[in-house]
């Protein structure tokens, strides 16, 4: 835990006891200040007060000694509606902050030479976020991973010399951390996402902008266009920007292309990595993820050759392209978290021969967009609520059997790849849906996905590898 020092003795506020919530009040109470807390929720009130904080309706609080209001970040602080706490807050004149602004205020006081890597953007930043973490531990490090992934910011270890920071921002904690100040600030990419909280695509790039405005160095994705505008505006306000690409080649920056990382200068081309082969680092998204990890490695003066060897060793993230088996020709590949058409469209994209389970709860659009990966779809095998809809867009232009559960369609796909013979073969757990209709969430679904794969004839004779 880190404690909160930086309010001992005041009077603070909190909204919001999940899981981040809860540990933010710990972290405030260990750190001296007088934290009365609060949740819509009666359960969480309870469990809160059951640990010994102190726990009051906000509405009857006395908002005139409040130095500040902590706010959840699944609490909305502007839109649909700003949250009561919020309107309260606002007209007694009492700022609003969220956990990663406590944690970037205790890491000035406590160690402000202790590195921070804050990394956002809509798609890739977890896979990104577990990358550089995984780099730094390959090279000895001391590394702390948290935030929107994992471990609450507040929950890791207190700030000391030579301990480095990689923290998920999502949008709502950016939001809620006006004085976030990174060493490296990365911003991956931006597309339509949240914006019932924020109210149009506009606001929701100017709060991922603000993660890198705030760093020393900033290291942006190019690939789409508002991304590559911020960056454009950071560098005329001269702040030091690498940009990143995984999808074009760039003259300056760091770029993925044909299974190789350049980092180009004023048009120079330098190959300074070998990412064909890394199973974990297909497709151009991973690409760009690669390309944002080791222009932060670089930035923290980490030589390239050191970032391209332990690039070889990252395994993945868990749920998100993670090959959990090979055998033989076959990989086993654990894309759970693929929850939309758009998510399953950068799994599809990184293979060419596929055996594709999926299905489950559907989102908006089902998989229409999708229509372009089809010709690499050997069969695809349907399961849960969608499977019908799904079929019905096959239909005619990709082979497909209804499995029905998760467990069946594994031993389907295996069964038809065993007689296919091409060179390499994906079996594919990419359900382009939510996981609600079979499972309480996609870690779940993910968890059988492997169950199943190690429950098939002859599991003890390939290769694990992951």
């Amino acid at each position: 835990m880190i404690p909160v020092t930086t309010f001992d003795g005041r009077k603070v506020a909190l909204f919001g006891l999940g899981g981040s919530g809860l540990a933010t009040a710990r972290a405030l109470k260990a750190g001296g200040a007088d934290v009365v807390c609060f949740d819509d929720n009666e359960a969480r009130v309870a469990q809160a007060a059951g640990e010994g904080l102190a726990t009051q309706d906000l509405r009857d609080l006395d908002w005139s000694d409040v130095a500040a209001l902590v706010l959840a970040p699944g609490v909305p602080l502007t839109h649909p509606v700003p949250h009561w706490s919020v309107e309260l807050a606002r007209d007694a004149g009492v700022e609003i902050v969220g956990d990663v602004e406590l944690f970037c205020r205790e890491r000035r006081k406590q160690c402000p030479s202790a590195p921070l890597i804050a990394i956002t953007g809509t798609n890739g930043k977890s896979t990104t976020t577990a990358l550089i973490a995984h780099l730094l531990k390959a090279l000895g490090r001391d590394v702390q991973l948290g935030g929107n992934i994992g471990t609450p910011v507040l929950e890791l270890d207190p700030p000391q010399p030579g301990r480095h920071y990689v923290v998920e921002c999502s949008s709502y904690q950016i939001d809620l951390a006006p004085n976030l100040d990174a060493t490296v600030g990365i911003h991956m990419n931006l597309s339509p996402d949240h914006l019932d909280r924020h109210g149009s695509m506009e606001n929701y790039a100017a709060i991922k902008e603000r993660l890198v405005a705030g760093a020393k160095v900033a290291v942006v994705g190019v690939d789409d266009r508002l991304s590559s505008a911020i960056a454009d505006r950071l560098e005329l306000a001269r702040k030091p920007v690498c940009r990143i690409a995984g999808e074009k080649e760039l003259t300056n920056g760091i770029y993925a292309r044909h299974g190789r990382l350049i980092e180009a200068h004023d048009g120079s081309q330098i190959e300074v990595a070998l990412l064909g082969g890394i199973d974990s680092l297909r497709g151009d998204h991973n690409g760009q993820n690669a390309a944002a990890a080791f222009a932060a490695l670089r930035a923290l003066e980490i030589p390239a050759a050191q970032i391209a060897e332990a690039l070889k060793t990252f395994p993945g993230l868990h749920h998100r392209m993670e090959v959990v088996e090979k055998k033989g020709r076959v990989l086993y590949i654990n894309d759970s978290k693929a929850t939309n058409a758009d998510a399953a469209a950068r799994a599809l994209a990184s293979f060419d021969r596929i055996y594709w389970i999926a299905g489950g709860r559907a989102k908006a659009g089902g998989i229409s967009s999708l229509d372009e990966y089809f010709p690499k779809i050997a069969k695809t095998f349907l399961i849960g609520e969608a499977a019908q809809d799904f079929a019905k867009t096959l239909d005619g232009r990709v082979p497909f059997k209804i499995s029905g559960t998760l467990t069946q369609a594994v031993q389907d796909a295996a069964a038809e790849a065993a007689e296919d013979g091409a060179a390499e073969i994906a079996i594919l757990l990419s359900p382009a849906c939510a996981s609600f209709d079979q499972f309480p969430n996609f870690e779940l679904r993910g968890a059988a996905f492997v169950d199943a794969v190690r429950a098939l004839p002859n599991s003890g004779n390939t290769q694990e590898v992951a």
